[in-house]
């Protein structure tokens, strides 16, 4: 079992790995400013899907940019 050093030092790296350290610090303000719950976005937050069907979305989704090479933009 790791201890909770271990698990924050590992998430901070994912963070950062995957959003770059500017986007992870916005997020990490966005979190503690909101008072994120994290149980309950997973409960009322995601959509009612199987985690295969989020991942197939997602892939869809990437392969889809990739041929247009464009971003989506949010509403």
């Amino acid at each position: 079992m790791k201890t909770e050093v271990e698990i924050r030092m590992q998430g901070m790296q994912a963070l950062i790995g995957e959003l770059g350290l500017v986007e992870t610090e916005r997020f990490l303000a966005a979190v503690i400013r909101d008072r994120f719950n994290y149980t309950e976005w997973r409960r009322r937050g995601l959509p009612d899907m199987t985690i295969e069907a989020i991942a197939a979305e997602g892939s869809a989704l990437a392969a889809r940019l990739n041929e247009s090479n464009t971003v989506p933009r949010l509403p």
